[in-house]
């Protein structure tokens, strides 16, 4: 009986046992190649593209316009030492060949370069941070929330009426035919908010119930009364159409439900309103505030 190697002693079919391992040696082969192929390709990765392009190196420039890249260097009497990039090893060169002024100034530049970069991504942090903190501080009732330098303030609904033109309704029941158009307002009592802004830029944020439209309006004058809105009723087809007088903004979604807002431009002292309305409905709901034109220990909304 001949000599039995280990492996197939320790099959329990020694006549199958060439055929099982065979399986076994391929897979070994294939992962012993598979490596292999991964450190060759590291290495050519390596020369081909050399780490001369890490941010620590520095180019050490000569009088003749060429330069060295250098992982560092230093003066020593009449000769500088580096060690190079490109060769892994310390080398020297004279040192009037070599352009100091040239080389100290990069490296200046680079490091304020970076000192700012610094600077900038930390004050972005910050800024992040204290925004994170300011959506957090929302209430999570639905309403209009005014920004001031103390806090999120919340702003008080206001009662709206809708009023209609008389005087157009007399004028349509004396023609025969539906071509005038129905006139109202959508109005506030008072010609003045109880609610005041310390802003010409004043900001809030408004967290919808429901997805719904809304915008900054400046609110008009009738009788006494703010307008917040005019609508017509055409006639026939009944289709509301419905007029604000917007002041243009911007708007920033900070949540599903939650928008922050505030005026492109500042807001001249007059009547304004937070407005949250569907397109060809009268539904609206207001937040209405004043700004005066000047700021004052009592001028906070309230």
């Amino acid at each position: 009986m001949g000599i039995i190697p280990t492996w197939m002693r320790e099959a329990k079919n020694p006549e199958t046992a060439c055929c099982a391992r065979g399986p076994e040696r391929s897979r070994d082969r294939r992962e012993r190649f598979g490596h292999l192929f991964l450190v060759a390709f590291a290495f050519f990765l390596l020369l081909a593209f050399p780490p001369a392009l890490h941010a620590d190196n520095v180019k050490l420039y000569l009088k003749d316009g060429t330069w060295q890249l250098a992982r560092e260097y230093k003066v020593e009497g009449d000769r500088v030492s580096f060690y190079s990039v490109e060769r892994s090893e310390w080398e020297e060169l004279p040192l009037d060949l070599v352009d100091l002024k040239k080389t100290e100034s990069e490296i200046s530049q680079r490091a304020e370069a970076d000192k700012v970069e610094r600077q900038a991504s930390a004050a972005e942090d910050k800024a992040e941070r204290e925004m994170e903190r300011e959506i957090e501080s929302v209430p999570k009732d639905p309403g209009v929330y005014y920004l001031n330098g103390k806090g999120m303030v919340p702003i008080k609904q206001g009662e709206s009426k809708m009023v209609t033109d008389k005087g157009r309704k007399a004028l349509k029941i004396l023609s025969p035919i539906p071509a005038i158009s129905d006139k109202m307002t959508l109005e506030l009592d008072g010609a003045h908010s109880s609610n005041h802004v310390d802003s010409d830029k004043p900001e809030f944020y408004i967290r919808l119930s429901e997805p719904e439209r809304f915008a900054l309006v400046r609110m008009g004058d009738r009788k006494g009364n703010r307008v917040v809105e005019k609508v017509e009723v055409v006639p026939v087809s009944k289709e509301e159409i419905e007029k604000f007088d917007e002041v243009e903004l911007f708007q920033h979604q900070v949540r599903d439900d939650l928008f922050k807002l505030w005026p492109m431009k500042p807001l001249e002292p007059g009547e304004y309103a937070v407005v949250e309305y569907t397109e060809g409905k009268v539904n609206t709901q207001v937040w209405d505030f004043s700004w005066a034109g000047k700021t004052g220990p009592n001028q906070g909304a309230r």
